[in-house]
């Protein structure tokens, strides 16, 4: 770690600005509802310029409470504009509750200074932003950061080298690992490319613009995501995006490319106290857990908040408690206020049973139950006498099986019906008898299947369902993995699915569902050992899963 100085500008009178949140911003806060009632009068200080480590001026607004006296700092840095969410989101709805937000635009966005390069710039931008801080007169020395997905990323960033002002985080469905963020398993996120691409290159250039570029995404999205070879087809809606191009053809996450993207370390030795929050049906999931386990590990203050919500509906239909939690933590460790925290470090929501748990740790440990892949699509918790395959299915890149919901940063994101897709060839389904009583599934869930291929490529698409008494099959979690075979020898892959805390009723039945995989959210494996973005040639492939193929569940106390 670098020496902080702190030459903290002697504490003056400080005259405050006249001006008002913006009309839109104050008309959005008008219309939501069940936040808590305003406890200040505030204004904003917009368009201020303070120096980014090079010396670029970063555009920043200030909102602040208009009430004599003290009040803590928060400071949220984004590449997406200060306007519409985050004005309201951020600098309305929390200096209303006592604090000054100093909402800060990312170097070369939304009228800062200097070339935005992703991930590149944000740890000396950050560090820079605190400097400023300490001169201003208002400013207490107690500093906050608060903010969801990139947002989120900055605040590890600024943490990599935590200043000592900073006494808390709060990281909303917030990331640290880029290379997470377009590769799983082997397979490239084509779906979640694409929407950071429109989202980062347009949305700091406003809510116009923004809305055009992925309208043109969306009546484009077949002919992108079939195109081949896959690389640059994106360039016909969004233009020339370097940075994307640079994600797609850099796979591995050791090569040179992704150098010092990651602050994943930034948690390995943190003492700020750290508040997570994270959706079940969010795509950055995973990476929240990883955070959290990383703080436990280090022995860091932190708490976890999992809830209902898919990375854009923890920040709308999900914002009361989500704010709710966000303030509490802020309350309690930037004003010495700890009422509203609640009793354990995590809490998280169960999916059908639609009640919140509170938990001493995630994941819990709970013992793991082996569900086997059977004869006639059963699901069985015996494990097999016999080896040998179990059943064959074609699957086709030229016409490749859909993705339906699961973790996505778009709007199609989340639970949803899969009988359609389950109706197809190319989808196998293993589903166990009608529960006698309720299954708990808390923590993650994996699949260990045995695999065998006729070209020796492919990629393998596995999925836990909860269906009910009506047959209707709703997902719960998934993943991906590559599968190289040699021969009629099948190999034996471990697919990551993801976590869950899921209650499957009395009379509901566990399904697992596999295929060779879930396009456009993965680029489509092409059969042949070329890579999805490079593939130019399709090669159906024949999948044989072999017994001993099972469902793994972590199955906790009803």
């Amino acid at each position: 770690m670098t020496p902080h100085t702190q030459d903290v500008a002697p504490r003056s009178h400080w005259a405050a600005p006249s001006g008002k949140p913006p009309l839109s911003s104050r008309m959005m806060r008008a219309s939501w509802r069940g936040l808590p009632a305003k406890q200040h009068d505030i204004g904003w200080e917009p368009g201020l310029e303070v120096p980014a480590a090079d010396g670029s001026p970063l555009r920043t607004d200030h909102y602040f409470p208009r009430t004599k006296g003290d009040f803590p700092t928060l400071l949220v840095r984004s590449p997406y504009g200060r306007g519409l969410p985050w004005s309201p989101l951020f600098g309305v709805l929390f200096a209303e509750q006592g604090f000054h937000v100093v909402l800060q635009s990312c170097r070369g966005t939304a009228g800062s200074g200097g070339r935005f390069d992703l991930w590149r710039n944000e740890a000396a931008d950050a560090q820079a932003a605190v400097a400023w801080l300490r001169q201003q007169p208002w400013f207490t020395g107690n500093l906050g950061t608060i903010g969801p997905s990139y947002l989120g990323y900055v605040q590890w960033a600024l943490a990599l080298d935590p200043p000592p002002e900073l006494k808390a985080m709060v990281i909303q469905v917030g990331l640290h690992e880029p290379h997470g963020l377009f590769h799983e398993g082997g397979g490239f996120l084509l779906e979640n490319a694409l929407a950071v691409g429109v989202g980062m290159t347009y949305q700091h250039q406003g809510m116009l613009p923004l809305a055009r570029r992925a309208l043109r995404l969306q009546r484009r999205l077949r002919e992108i995501t079939g195109a081949r070879p896959l690389r640059r087809a994106h360039e016909s809606a969004l233009g020339e995006v370097p940075w994307l191009d640079g994600a797609m053809t850099h796979p591995d996450a050791d090569d040179p490319y992704w150098d010092g993207a990651s602050v994943a370390e930034a948690a390995d030795g943190l003492s700020v106290p750290t508040c997570l929050i994270a959706g079940w049906h969010d795509a950055l999931a995973g990476q929240n857990f990883g955070q959290f386990a990383r703080l436990r590990r280090a022995g860091c203050e932190s708490s976890l908040l999992v809830g209902p919500w898919t990375h854009t509906s923890a920040m709308q239909q999900g914002w009361p408690v989500v704010f709710a939690e966000s303030l509490a933590w802020l309350r309690a460790h930037l004003c010495d206020d700890p009422a509203g925290l609640r009793p354990t470090p995590v809490r998280v929501h169960v999916g059908g049973e639609d009640a919140w748990r509170d938990l001493d740790d995630w994941p819990p440990n709970a013992a793991t139950t082996a569900w086997f892949a059977a004869e006639n699509g059963a699901l069985s918790g015996q494990s097999p006498v016999a080896e040998g395959p179990l059943v064959s299915f074609r699957y086709d890149p030229a016409d490749p099986t859909p993705s339906v919901g699961g973790p996505l940063l778009s709007r199609t994101a989340g639970a949803r019906d899969n009988g359609t897709l389950e109706a197809r060839d190319d989808v196998l389904t293993f589903t166990g008898p009608p529960l006698t009583e309720p299954v708990d599934v808390l923590g993650p869930v994996s699949a260990r299947l045995r695999i065998a291929t006729d070209t020796g490529h492919a990629e393998v698409f596995a999925r836990l369902c909860d269906v009910d008494p009506r047959g209707r099959s709703t997902n719960i979690c998934d993943g991906l993995t590559r599968v190289r075979t040699s021969g009629v020898t099948p190999s034996e892959v471990t697919v990551a699915m993801g976590a869950t805390a899921h209650r499957f009723a009395a009379g509901h039945r566990i399904r697992l569902q596999i295929s060779g995989g879930a396009h456009p959210r993965y680029a489509r494996s092409p059969g042949t050992g070329e890579t999805s973005v490079e593939a130019t040639h399709l090669q159906p492939v024949h999948l044989t899963v072999h017994s001993g193929s099972a469902l793994t569940l972590p199955q906790g106390t009803p």
